[in-house]
């Protein structure tokens, strides 16, 4: 089984590759849909107690946290050494059934793959790209964003430059959905009866 890492920084269409890989029947975890369901069930009471006031009615609010965590480096850690060990038991679940059920390929989808050291778990990485204008005016017409905002996420993200350099496979969606999914389509075909090892290892 070939373990595909699928990563890009905010704005730049990962989210719809993803969606195209799904489409094409290449199994996919989500890290963060899978975090959105953590904090909805099993890390909602670990986080209240680490961070009182911050579920309501059995769920966190994201909003709330993110307040009591922003500028705060120990608060971070405090909630990713809660979030990140189950977030890792979700894909190692994930990627059993993956073995089970025979799949040649799966994904892992994770925005920070880089930023956490994720790569190490995959057998190859997909980059998903975007010129800066264009990512910039995708953001920026986001409800809710603002200038300042995009600037202090883009800052925890490692540049898009270092990414592609990193990659070993490349989505530009700067080209329009056709060709993202001529591109997506292209790297399945590559990837076709490659086995990987990392499928084997996790």
């Amino acid at each position: 089984m070939f373990v595909l890492g699928l990563t890009g920084s905010i704005g730049m269409g990962k989210s719809a590759t993803a969606a195209m890989l799904r489409c094409a029947g290449a199994p996919l975890h989500d890290a963060d849909a899978a975090v959105h369901a953590l904090y909805r069930g099993a890390a909602a009471r670990l986080v209240e107690q680490a961070f009182p006031g911050t579920v309501r009615d059995g769920v966190v609010d994201r909003d709330l946290l993110g307040k009591r965590i922003l500028g705060d480096a120990a608060a971070l850690r405090r909630l990713e050494s809660i979030i990140h060990p189950l977030v890792r038991d979700a894909r190692d679940a994930f990627l059993a059934d993956c073995r089970r059920n025979g799949a040649r390929l799966c994904v892992l989808d994770v925005p920070l793959l880089f930023e956490t050291g994720g790569e190490r778990s995959v057998d190859a990485v997909l980059v998903v790209s975007a010129p800066a204008d264009v990512q910039r005016a995708r953001v920026l017409a986001r409800p809710g964003m603002t200038a300042e905002r995009f600037e202090a996420i883009l800052s925890k993200q490692i540049p898009d430059a270092e990414k592609r350099r990193r990659a070993h496979f490349i989505v530009d969606s700067s080209r329009g959905f056709d060709a993202a999914e001529r591109q997506v389509a292209a790297i399945l075909r590559a990837l076709a009866g490659v086995t990987g090892r990392m499928g084997k290892d996790l």
